[in-house]
């Protein structure tokens, strides 16, 4: 019988096998695709963006809740640990802009590759192509009281310990059960379906009497209500800036680079947005109300700049359409587009441009509206909101606090943060501290 088992062949759950092989534990890792990190090949567009190369202290600023839960995980495999763990492995990084940490080969492969080959140094068994279906408990003989109070919080205490898991064979069709001591589940979240994120780990949790948190997706492009964004589907915009409101009220602004789609939008800046969206509008799991997206497509200049730049244009083509004199201000794509939005007649010549249809020109240049109606599904978010409760899992160890013997790492926990590497650092962390904490307990017990 394995010392410690990991449900999850993930990122989290790679880099706990590796920390709790460290010390010469016996360690399973059950994955039940036909290879380990299926949902890692894909992330960063491929490239995989290991994590974020700031300052320690600014990471936690990127985490969208529960940022000290993460402390002591954080602080114990911090994202120069991570670094130098993957450069040790025979993988070498590169930092581009953003500090984003990839792979030199812009390989995600290479990533996995490294967690692979330190595994198998270290002993660690995978079994592959196999699910588990049923976490089985035995409960305490009295179950302790829960509800009493200590300092004015609720004091939480185990009332079972972690004794079986139930396995499906996908390969023999076969089941079996086995015997654990330490279990740890690192199953992911929903997002990315297709790589078999199917939410397996929270009905564990619940199963084990966890609470979860409602899911949702999260780091997910928007769906919009306008028609005309079909038009501009495959136009990326670099250096833009995007503004979210609700009710008039600001939620998120920040500077980046965007996409249209023929749904709507993405890109990294509408994806990070779309996490203040989910944890500000959309309660329970669900977005209950619309969100106004302006988009400043010339962030750097004011509007008294931006219309003294066409007053100059206008005065150069004083005889040329408006449609011919905007080629220099925009893509190709945007050009048909904008005259319609600023209610301009295309064929005008600038010279005839009233005053206050240049001004609607400008106020339509610097806020391109959109109403979002929603998020896109989990199949192209990045992450997923929503989770098993951090209130219920120790965060100096990862451990539940429900269930004796029982852990929890990365994505099925209710962490989110934004784009930049910095989910993945989430899950190499809580998993380095799930590992180290249930190979830490072992060697407790045999004393």
């Amino acid at each position: 019988m394995a010392e410690i088992v990991i449900i999850g062949g993930g990122a989290a759950g790679m880099m706990a096998a590796v920390a709790a092989s460290n010390v010469g534990h016996k360690v399973l890792l059950i994955e039940k695709n036909e290879k380990l990190g299926k949902k890692l090949f894909i992330t960063g567009k491929g490239r995989c963006n290991v994590t974020n190369a700031c300052d320690v202290e600014d990471f936690f600023t990127n985490v969208m809740e529960h940022a000290k839960f993460l402390y002591s995980a954080v602080y114990g495999f911090d994202n120069h640990a991570v670094m130098d763990f993957f450069e040790h492995a025979g993988c070498p990084l590169k930092i581009e802009r953003g500090q984003r940490v990839f792979p030199a080969s812009d390989h995600s492969s290479d990533i996995i590759r490294a967690l692979e080959q330190t595994m198998r140094n270290n002993g660690v068994t995978v079994l592959l192509n196999t699910e588990v279906r049923r976490i089985k408990n035995i409960p305490f003989e009295e179950k302790p009281e829960q509800d009493k109070k200590q300092g004015g919080k609720k004091k939480h205490k185990c009332y079972a310990r972690v004794a079986q898991i139930e396995l499906y064979d996908k390969i023999t069709k076969k089941r079996s059960e086995m015997q654990v001591d330490k279990l740890i589940i690192a199953t992911g979240g929903c997002s990315y379906v297709l790589t078999g994120s199917t939410g397996d780990g929270y009905r564990f949790a619940k199963d084990c009497g966890h609470s979860i948190v409602p899911t949702m997706p999260a780091l997910v492009p928007f769906a919009v209500k306008e028609d005309w964004c079909h038009q501009l589907q495959g136009l990326s915009l670099k250096n833009v800036q995007a503004v979210v409101a609700v009710d008039g009220k600001q939620i998120y602004s920040d500077f980046g680079e965007m996409m249209f789609t023929h749904y709507g939008v993405s890109g990294p800046l509408i994806l990070s947005a779309s996490s203040h969206y989910a944890h500000k509008v959309c309660k329970d799991g669900n977005c209950c109300k619309e969100a106004k997206l302006s988009i400043d497509l010339k962030p750097a200049l004011t509007k008294e700049q931006l219309d003294k730049r066409i007053l100059r244009e206008f005065d150069e083509n004083k005889n040329k359409q408006f449609k011919n004199v905007i080629n220099s201000l925009f893509p190709a794509k945007l050009i048909p587009l904008m005259p319609v939005l600023s209610n301009i007649d295309s064929e005008k010549r600038v010279n005839e441009i009233t005053r206050e249809e240049r001004e609607r020109f400008v106020c339509t240049i610097k806020h391109m509206e959109l109403t979002i109606t929603g998020l896109r599904d989990y199949n192209e978010a990045v992450v997923t909101k929503g989770g098993v409760a951090t209130s219920e899992v120790s965060p100096s160890t990862m451990e539940s606090k429900l269930v004796q013997g029982l852990y929890f790492a990365g994505e099925v926990l209710d962490l989110d943060a934004l784009t930049g590497g910095f989910n993945l650092q989430i899950a190499w962390s809580t998993g380095y501290l799930a590992g180290v904490s249930a190979a830490t307990s072992c060697e407790n017990k045999s004393i």
